[in-house]
This record gives C-alpha cells, sequence and structure tokens, in this order.
C-alpha cells in the first residue's frame, strides 16, 4: 500500500506505478465519487463526437433556421463582399436597414458632441 498527502490546495500525487499501470496521462480527466468506503477516481467517459451530418442537424434544430440552404460559393461571395465593404470603411451596404440605422445614429452621435461642447 502506497500513501499519498493532500495539499494546501486539494491536489492529490496519485503514485507513478499506479498511474502508469491504469495507463493515467497528464490531462486525464477522472470522476470524482464519494463512496462509504472513500472517494473513488474514475476516468471520465467522454461523450462520442457526432458525424458532421448529424452534428449540423442538431445544430440547426437549436437554432431553429427555416431559411434555405447557401452554397458555399455563396457564402464566399458574401464574405468578398463584406471585406471589400470593410477595407472602404463601410459598415453596411447603402440602403440596407443596417446602414440607415448606422447613419442615423452617426448623425444622433455628432448632435450630442455639438450639445457638449
Amino acid at each position: 500500500m502506497q500513501t499519498t498527502t493532500l495539499s494546501s490546495k486539494g491536489q492529490v500525487i496519485i503514485p507513478k506505478t499506479l498511474r502508469a499501470a491504469l495507463r493515467w496521462a497528464p490531462g486525464t480527466q477522472l470522476e470524482v465519487h464519494d463512496t462509504p468506503e472513500g472517494v473513488l477516481l474514475r476516468p471520465a467517459v467522454l461523450a462520442p463526437k457526432a458525424a458532421l451530418p448529424e452534428g449540423l442537424a442538431a445544430i440547426r434544430r437549436r437554432v431553429a433556421y427555416a431559411g434555405p440552404t447557401v452554397s458555399l460559393e455563396d457564402m464566399d461571395a458574401a464574405v468578398l463582399r463584406m471585406a471589400a465593404q470593410a477595407a472602404r470603411g463601410d459598415r453596411a451596404a447603402p440602403g440596407t436597414k443596417t446602414a440607415s440605422r448606422k447613419a442615423t445614429q452617426t448623425t444622433a452621435a455628432a448632435a450630442t458632441r455639438k450639445r457638449t461642447r
């Protein structure tokens, strides 16, 4: 039987021979169970990863997106469009609600600055 000491931070060192026998490497996540006999450490069972289609379907259900499927080409084009606008200093495309709202906010901020001077 081997003994170990509880540190001031609540840490316990598991003897190397035991870690090697159990194949517990640094970073191994352990479940901690309180039992009548004492504390039980058990390797945590991580949930299996879902395949990409199932994972994407679960995400879609969570966000409840009901719109059309967008192709990668359309997404790439939208990203390039937004990058070009950002490079020009535009925050939103002219004529959009976002652009109108931004213009209103900018005008209101300028009026506030004039009043406070």
